[in-house]
């Protein structure tokens, strides 16, 4: 008996190190792969990154990150020729830029893998552990949007004392523009309660899948709503993505651990997600585009609006019989989740700042690989080979319809921008 235990023991710790190897290996992939991204956004003089970076790659690792086995080539924009008495300061500079935004990188993707899997894991624990033991999700989603709302008027009232703050928009409530944004809270009311539904009666494993329709959902509406029109590359993509969600469907049902109703929510969560993402987009100049102005509001009228229905689901009763509820630890657990929700509005535009939106959707993609991964080791899940082909599929269409879509974008702004210079052009001759 002792001898299996310490063998299932050392079973444990293996598996500990192999997922914190693919971790540390997925991390270092996405932050290459932004590194390089954002280096090749430039279109200037080039020189080897080679002479100046002595980082030993193997050919397949530069293949995946450039598509390339040739020396790897990057811009860095030069405004004239340079002495070769200057040569070598020039070159000393480009290295601590190179230097500062590699870190800069890796800070930023850091910051948003550790904000976004920590808040999953502590909703989940929340929303569905044995210690908590509180059937209360709406009161759970609506505390958090209290705590959202309590930091915005914190910061606010600091942004003319704190430097750091000053780019805070002042805390004001105009009820004309809460009316406004009102459309934008419904959705997003809904697809906040969804979300957490899904994660409370779905695995953490399984999260990932089961709300993976949200790109699918998106094509969807901004058809119906906006005309947009899907390229047939990016609909193989969303095909992908669909099977994969079915499949995992069909692998969670074998293995026992499906929840239909987990699924549903999962479904509702990806439709309000796109439908969220469009009345943001509509809503925003309500708030002068002031992102965290639109945060701030949307969480005011959520706060709201949450509370005819924790009346109506019979919530207000559960809470304040709920033997916890005067218990310091489970308050710092809610406010916590709280804080970590308000965190990922930053973590996320910063990402994109620093990286593109492009890399921001292939960080995603790879923290919820590196998620699902952790969730299985640490719940102990045992999961079949079509089960991670379910997860491969949707990953692997996620990432190429981000990358599809990017290039699409790109090429369409070079077009219009060669039609308007052909234009100009034409003004000027005549």
């Amino acid at each position: 008996m002792i001898v299996n235990n310490i063998g299932h023991l050392f079973d444990r710790i293996e598996s500990l190190r192999l997922i914190s190897n693919v971790t540390l290996s997925s991390y270092l992939l996405s932050i290459g792969y932004f590194y390089l991204d954002d280096l090749h956004n430039n279109n200037e003089q080039r020189f080897s990154f080679s002479r100046f970076y002595s980082i030993k790659m193997s050919n397949t690792t530069y293949a995946l990150l450039n598509n390339s086995t040739d020396n790897i080539d990057v811009a860095i924009p030069v405004k004239e020729p340079l002495s070769p008495q200057s040569s070598s300061v020039t070159n000393t500079t480009n290295v601590d830029t190179l230097r500062k935004n590699y870190k800069q990188i890796a800070i930023a993707v850091a910051l948003y893998w550790s904000v976004s899997i920590t808040m999953v894991f502590l909703n989940k624990y929340l929303l569905s552990s044995k210690d908590v033991k509180l059937d209360a999700p709406l009161f759970i989603t609506w505390y958090q949007c209290i705590v959202t709302v309590g930091i915005c008027a914190i910061i606010g009232n600091l942004n003319k004392r704190v430097a750091a703050f000053s780019g805070f928009p002042s805390f004001n409530i105009d009820l004309k523009i809460a009316r406004d944004v009102l459309p934008l809270s419904l959705m997003f009311v809904a697809m906040i309660i969804f979300n957490n539904l899904t994660l409370k009666y779905l695995t953490v494993s399984f999260y990932m899948v089961g709300r993976s329709l949200t790109t699918v959902a998106n094509v969807v509406f901004t058809y119906i709503m906006l005309g947009d029109r899907t390229s047939y590359r990016a609909l193989i993509c969303c095909g992908l993505i669909i099977a994969g969600f079915f499949l995992g469907m069909d692998q969670e049902n074998t293995l026992g651990t499906l929840s239909i109703f987990g699924a549903l929510c999962g479904v509702a969560s990806s439709i309000f997600v796109a439908l969220n993402a469009i009345y943001t987009t509509r809503c925003l100049p309500c708030v002068d585009k002031n992102i965290w102005r639109l945060c701030l509001y949307n969480n005011f009228n959520a706060c709201i609006l949450f509370l005819p229905l924790m009346l109506v689901f019979g919530e207000i009763p559960v809470v304040f019989n709920y033997s916890k509820l005067f218990n310091i630890p489970f308050w710092i657990a809610m406010t916590a989740a709280g804080f970590l929700g308000f965190s990922m509005g930053y973590v996320t535009g910063y990402q994109i700042k620093i990286t593109s939106p492009l890399t921001h959707n292939v960080s995603g993609t790879a923290k919820s690989y590196v998620q699902t991964l952790m969730a299985v080791v640490i719940y102990s899940e045992t999961k079949t080979m079509l089960w991670w082909i379910s997860n491969v599929f949707v990953l692997g269409g996620s990432g190429l319809f981000a990358q599809v879509r990017a290039k699409e974008m790109k090429q369409n702004h070079n077009s219009n921008k060669s039609t308007t210079d052909n234009t100009n052009g034409n003004s000027v001759k005549a």
